[in-house]
C-alpha cells in the first residue's frame, strides 16, 4: 500500500494530444484569461474610483469580481502552461494548494451570491430600511463571512482528501485538480469520509439555494404589486444580472456533480468542468455590463437601488412598506 507521502506529482487530464490542438487550447485559455481580467478589472477600478458607486449592492459585485479573478486565476494558467510547454504534471504540494484555493474562492463566491440575493430582498421588499439593514458594517461582516465560510469548507476538503491514503496510480481525469477524482485514487475505505465530505457539501449548497429561492420568491410577489409597469421595470432590472449569473452559477455546478453515472464521461466531465470553473468569471462581467444598473456605467448610480423608481412612484413605494 503506497502512502500519499510517496506521490511527488499529478498528472493532468491533457485537452488534446497533438502539439497544434495543445497550442489551440493555450491561446482559446489565453484569451479567456484575459476578458476575464480585463471585464473584472474594469468593474473592480470603476467601483473602487467612483464614490457614487461605493454602495452596497456595487461593494458586493467589487468582491465578486475579485473572487472571480481568484477562481479562474487557480486554475487556468497552470492549465496553459501545461499546454504551452507540453506537459501534464503539477506538484503535490501544487494540487492541494489548487484544490483548497478553488474550493474557498468557489465556496466563498456561491456565499456571496447569497448574499446578494439578501442585498435585493431589502432593496425590493424593505426599501425603507435598506440603509439600516445594510449599512456599511454589516455589508464587510457579511463579506467576510462569505469568505471564512469559504475558508473553512477548503480547509476541511483538504485536509479530509490529502490525508487519504493513494495507491491507484496518480493519473487525474481532469484539468485541474478536483476533489472527487483524487478521492478515486484513495486506496483506504474512505466511504465514511466522502459521505462526511457530501453532507457538509449538501448543508452548505441546498441551504444557501433554499435562501436564494425564498428570496426571489418575496421579491417577485412584491414587484407584482407594484401598479406602474415602468415601477415593475426598473425594479426587476435590479434584479436580472444577479439572477442571471445564480443561474449559470447553479445550473452548471449542480448539472456537474448531479448528473446520472450512466451518461458520465471524462469528455463532459471536462466540458462540465470547463463550463462552472472557466466560463462564469469571463462571462459575469459581461451579464452586468448588459444591464441598467452595470458598475461600471457612467450614468446616475441607484442608491438606494430601489429609488431608481423615482418619486413619482412613493405610492409603490408604500405598497412594498
Amino acid at each position: 500500500m503506497s502512502n500519499v507521502s510517496s506521490i511527488a506529482a499529478f498528472l493532468l487530464l491533457p485537452f488534446a494530444d497533438t502539439r497544434e490542438l495543445q497550442l489551440l487550447h493555450f491561446w482559446l485559455f489565453l484569451g479567456i484569461y484575459l476578458a476575464a481580467l480585463l471585464g473584472n478589472g474594469l468593474i473592480i477600478t470603476a467601483i473602487a474610483c467612483d464614490h457614487r458607486l461605493h454602495t452596497p449592492m456595487y461593494f458586493f459585485l467589487l468582491n465578486l469580481s475579485v473572487l472571480d479573478l481568484g477562481c479562474i486565476s487557480t486554475t487556468v494558467p497552470k492549465s496553459m502552461a501545461n499546454s504551452f510547454w507540453d506537459t501534464r504534471a503539477i506538484s503535490y504540494l501544487g494540487c492541494a494548494a489548487q484544490v483548497f484555493f478553488f474550493v474557498a474562492l468557489m465556496s466563498a463566491e456561491y456565499c456571496l451570491l447569497t448574499i446578494m440575493a439578501y442585498d435585493r430582498y431589502v432593496a425590493i421588499c424593505k426599501p425603507l430600511h435598506y440603509g439600516t439593514l445594510l449599512g456599511s458594517r454589516a455589508c464587510v461582516h457579511m463579506a467576510a463571512a462569505a469568505r471564512g465560510t469559504g475558508f473553512l469548507d477548503a480547509l476541511l476538503h483538504t485536509a479530509s482528501t490529502f490525508s487519504l491514503p493513494l495507491c491507484q496510480g496518480n493519473v487525474l481525469d481532469q484539468f485541474f485538480c478536483e476533489t472527487p477524482h483524487i478521492i478515486q485514487h484513495s486506496c483506504s475505505a474512505s466511504y465514511i469520509r466522502e459521505t462526511g465530505l457530501i453532507v457538509v457539501s449538501a448543508f452548505l449548497v441546498f441551504g444557501c439555494f433554499v435562501f436564494i429561492v425564498v428570496s426571489y420568491v418575496q421579491i417577485f410577489r412584491a414587484v407584482l404589486r407594484i401598479p406602474s409597469e415602468q415601477g415593475r421595470h426598473k425594479a426587476f432590472s435590479t434584479c436580472l444580472p444577479h439572477l442571471a449569473v445564480v443561474s449559470l452559477f447553479i445550473s452548471i455546478c449542480f448539472f456537474a456533480y448531479l448528473k446520472p453515472p450512466s451518461i458520465s464521461s471524462p469528455s463532459l466531465d471536462l466540458l462540465m468542468a470547463v463550463l462552472y470553473a472557466v466560463v462564469p468569471p469571463a462571462v459575469n462581467p459581461l451579464i452586468y455590463s448588459l444591464q441598467d444598473n452595470v458598475a461600471i456605467r457612467t450614468e446616475a448610480v441607484i442608491v438606494p437601488p430601489y429609488s431608481a423608481l423615482g418619486p413619482q412612484h412613493k405610492k409603490d413605494v408604500d405598497l412594498l412598506k
